[in-house]
């Protein structure tokens, strides 16, 4: 009798779903649960496995790699000799592809030349190769999940309201929009956006900094500072009918003033989308002409050509296969100026919104600079041999899946990074890696000017004089708001800072860090802000990280 019930009830839960089976159904736990489908999650999670533990990756993404798949082909890596570890394997995987003669389909491999290529590894022998095409990238991490028989769960959305589940200063679960739970002893959160380390309740910031707080000199607000040359290099006016306020502002020009240099505001630098493209007639989808496409939204860059600007082409940085890695460059570009300032605490649909924005803006930049008469024509002409490469993205007609966040929130953890130890002002003593690109932050905002013509702001270029470490109390919460969560991406830093540490290397360093430092967690049963730095200082040198300059 008690077998006929049994199998009854089955058969109802089955049927009907009752509260309870469905989670049983759809729970799942590991030692490590990594939030995120970025180059740091898919380190972290390799290194967790390595190291015996279990791993399971919740992406939001379809795609794994973020950035490094998605279009930033071009790295930017600073000083080579401090990316080690699981980065500096991924760059001589990637070598390793180019090596393959069927690798070159578009291009001989003696055309290209050796640009990006043959950079000796830290014991002499491996090689490296820094600049490649997105599916290459992608490649390269997907057999790092497949060699480690890492378990990714893709289209996996936390909970931002109540999915995360906290018990004694601990996360004890975290559910995605489907339903799913996922259990574990320590939380990575390795997404651009710092989503999981908002939902447990950690401090953060978003926007800039006033330089008082911290002690720096390029935080904050930066009139007149133009360190990358992003800005109108001549008189340009911001207005409808030239030189005329009452017609209104053209489009994507703020008619707020500006603050004073050095205070702080809640603006964050600019997004784009780093385009692949390709010159290559056989593998070119031409540029369309975009929904809601207005050539007025172009203007301001139409008076520029009329100034006598030149560089249009000066940021298609080459890439193997005659395609580039196209970023922004000059006053009017692929940045979408001052549209992003609600993104980091945005909804998911108020972000696919954003997102939307900035890929119809970008697409119709490009329809305007190939077919708009006020483009001079040695311009339209040049532009014409480029389109969306058709081996690229294919699942997304060309375009890339991933839009370059290039800084959201930002924790407020047990040690802020600034400017003073970026530059080497300041000593670090818990380093769990390097960084040493300039403190790079692009445009913040588009105003009006006192003498009504229209400039550019937020465009830093501050170069550190040698690498630098970064702390492992940047990557860790406060004690008293959670214990057992990482944050090698969204890491405690200030805006400024940020600028530098934001490099794809650095974020697949510090995943492989965090990891590391998980683990020892678990071993030592203690929260991660009470490890035993030695004794992970020991891990990561086994690791090949470097840790210090020498």
């Amino acid at each position: 009798m008690k077998q006929i019930f049994s199998c009854l009830l089955l058969a109802f839960a089955v049927c009907w779903q009752i509260p309870g089976t469905a989670a049983i159904k759809d729970s799942y736990d590991a030692d490590v649960i990594i939030y995120g489908g970025t180059s740091a999650a898919v380190t972290a999670a390799v290194q967790v496995a390595r190291q015996g533990k279990t791993v399971l990756v919740v992406s939001p993404d379809k795609h794994l790699g973020g950035l490094s798949s998605g279009g930033l082909g071009f790295t930017d890596t600073g000083n080579k000799s401090v990316i080690g570890g699981l980065a500096r394997d991924f760059y001589h995987r990637v070598y390793m592809e180019y090596d393959k003669p069927e690798a070159w389909k578009w291009q001989k491999k003696e055309e290209y030349g050796n640009k990006g290529q043959g950079t000796p590894a830290m014991d002499g022998k491996e090689r490296t190769m820094w600049i490649f095409e997105p599916h290459v990238a992608e490649k390269v991490f997907e057999d790092f999940v497949k060699e480690n028989n890492i378990k990714v769960y893709r289209n996996e959305w936390l909970n931002r309201a109540k999915g995360v589940v906290k018990k004694n200063g601990r996360i004890v679960s975290i559910k995605t929009l489907s339903g799913k739970v996922f259990s574990g002893k320590m939380f990575i959160d390795a997404t651009y956006e710092g989503d999981l380390m908002a939902a447990a309740g950690v401090k953060y910031h978003v926007g800039r900094e006033a330089n008082s707080v911290y002690g720096e000199l390029w935080n904050g607000i930066q009139p007149e500072v133009f360190q990358h040359g992003h800005h109108f290099k001549k008189n340009i006016s911001p207005y409808k009918k030239e030189g005329d306020p009452k017609s209104g502002l053209l489009p994507y020009v703020s008619a707020e003033k500006i603050g004073k240099k050095g205070e702080g505001d809640n603006k964050i630098q600019a997004y784009c989308f780093r385009m692949c493209l390709s010159a290559n007639p056989d593998n070119r989808i031409p540029f369309p002409k975009p929904e809601g496409y207005d050539a007025a939204k172009y203007e301001l860059l139409a008076r520029v050509y009329k100034a006598g600007w030149t560089e249009t082409f000066d940021k298609y940085d080459p890439i193997p296969n005659k395609k580039t890695d196209t970023n922004n460059h000059g006053p009017f570009s692929t940045d979408f100026i001052g549209q992003n300032y609600d993104y980091p605490d945005a909804t998911y649909e108020r972000r696919k919104q954003i997102i939307k924005e900035h890929e119809l803006y970008q697409k119709g930049l490009m329809y305007f600079l190939s077919n708009d008469p006020a483009v001079p024509a040695d311009v339209q002409t040049e532009m014409r041999k480029w389109g969306l490469p058709k081996d690229e993205f294919k699942d997304n007609g060309g375009w890339p899946h991933q839009i370059y966040v290039r800084e959201a929130r930002r924790m407020i953890g047990q040690h802020v990074m600034t400017e003073g130890e970026t530059l080497g002002k300041q000593a670090i003593t818990k380093s769990v890696g390097m960084g040493s690109y300039s403190l790079d932050a692009h445009n913040a905002q588009r105003y009006v000017k006192a003498d009504g013509y229209v400039q550019n702001e937020g465009d830093i270029g501050v170069h550190p004089k040698t690498p630098y470490s970064i702390s492992y109390e940047s990557l860790t919460p406060k004690k008293a708001e959670c214990q057992n969560l990482l944050v090698p991406v969204c890491l405690s830093s200030s805006h400024i800072a940020y600028g530098s540490i934001r490099m794809e290397p650095v974020f697949m360093i510090l995943g492989q860090s965090a990891a590391s430092a998980a683990v020892q967690a678990i071993d030592a049963k203690t929260a991660v802000q009470d490890i035993d730095y030695e004794k992970l200082k020991t891990q990561l040198l086994k690791d090949k990280q470097k840790l210090v300059f020498e």
